[in-house]
């Protein structure tokens, strides 16, 4: 068995673990710092929305020779100072995106470009996006999530409890925070693939807090009848034993879209994966993280409030005092004989070195009378 394996072995069956819930101080305020960093930078800098959203033109050019940058020169020039994206595509041609140009403005740059390419106008393919249309795209996203939200919500509360939905709820929306200001700290354009890119990280990190949770409803049952371990230490036990597991899924999981963002989006210009493989990568790693450190500390935070779980932490509490209090007194007598023995060691051999005759063998063996019969 593989290291990796022994260990999630030994953490499934409780030998060795760390104290994650005990610690949940330390991970709720790097969750704070952190979502206060992508709060500032959404309010700062604000989100590069796509022309699905604010309406623009895109042009694409066939196979040509010319450079990037030269067109991006002559299509800022020709639509009066837009925001121009270029992008190269797979087939050797271009994709020239302008946001927020109307269709009177289109033509021009559609006429400028296919001069600087030296083709026939007709070559230059030009798409329309009104800004109407993002707006519905938008408003449906915006639906979508809150059903999903609302689904989720009903959904722990039948199978778990009230406090896995509120926990699971507010890891949600820690993960789209992170991942939202990461697109706008990192400035990458916002699509419907971005939009599709956060409802499949939100199912993913569910996902993995429903394992954590399953887990520690299942070591929960009949809790209070016992007096060895608090709900705090139980759900730390809980996710203990899933961590390996969590892990491996996360790593799994980032390694192909790590290759959709950094090779097929850096190295070979694709950028339109950009929109999508960006959401997943970031919002794959903060699921892992709130699963484990945010999720289920908060449901040990919120259960411990109840009566039952306060009643039953003093309970263990008495009794592993009362125990500490039986092992200082057992140990106290122990060193109370200790001296004697050491006593003994350290007397003279003929004292305590020979060894006694028990009285029965001397009794009636006394000196010779000198007298015969």
């Amino acid at each position: 068995m593989s290291r990796l394996g022994t260990l999630g072995a030994r953490l499934y069956r409780g030998e060795v673990g760390y104290d994650f819930v005990g610690k949940r101080k330390i991970w709720y305020g790097i969750s704070i710092l952190i979502t206060i960093t992508a709060i500032v930078g959404l309010a700062v800098r604000g989100l590069n929305m796509g022309i699905e959203f604010s309406g623009g033109a895109v042009f694409t050019t066939p196979n040509t020779k010319v450079s990037a940058s030269d067109l991006r020169q002559t299509a800022e020039d020709a639509s009066g100072g837009h925001t121009v994206v270029v992008q190269e595509l797979g087939r050797g041609g271009l994709r020239i995106q302008i946001s927020e140009l109307g269709t009177k403005e289109a033509l021009p740059v559609q006429e400028n470009l296919a001069k600087e390419l030296g083709v026939e106008t007709s070559k230059i393919d030009t798409q329309l996006v009104g800004p109407s249309w993002g707006e519905q795209i938008a408003s449906k996203a915006w639906q979508g999530l809150a059903i999903f939200m609302v689904l989720v919500v009903i959904y722990l509360a039948i199978a778990f409890e009230w406090r896995m939905a509120l926990a699971a709820l507010i890891a949600l929306i820690h993960d789209l925070t992170i991942t939202v200001g990461v697109y706008a700290l990192v400035g990458f354009e916002v699509t419907p693939g971005t939009v599709i890119g956060l409802l499949t990280i939100l199912g993913y990190s569910l996902y993995d807090t429903v394992v954590v949770f399953d887990g520690l409803k299942e070591a929960s049952k009949d809790l209070t009848k016992q007096t060895r371990f608090t709900y705090s230490e139980i759900a730390n036990r809980s996710l203990n034993s899933t961590l390996v597991r969590s892990i491996n899924t996360t790593i799994v999981a980032l390694l192909p879209v790590g290759a959709l963002l950094f090779i097929g989006g850096g190295l070979l210009g694709a950028g339109m994966l950009n929109d999508i493989s960006l959401a997943l990568f970031v919002g794959l790693a903060a699921g892992a993280y709130s699963s484990i450190f945010i999720a289920t500390p908060l449901v040990a935070d919120l259960k411990e409030r109840d009566p039952k779980m306060k009643a039953l932490a003093k309970r263990v509490k008495a009794k592993r005092a009362a125990t500490a209090k039986a092992e200082a007194a057992d140990s106290a007598s122990d060193e109370e004989e200790a001296p004697d023995l050491e006593d003994a060691a350290a007397a003279p051999a003929g004292v305590f070195g020979q060894r006694r005759q028990p009285a029965s063998r001397n009794r009636g063996r006394g000196r010779p009378s000198g007298k015969r019969r």
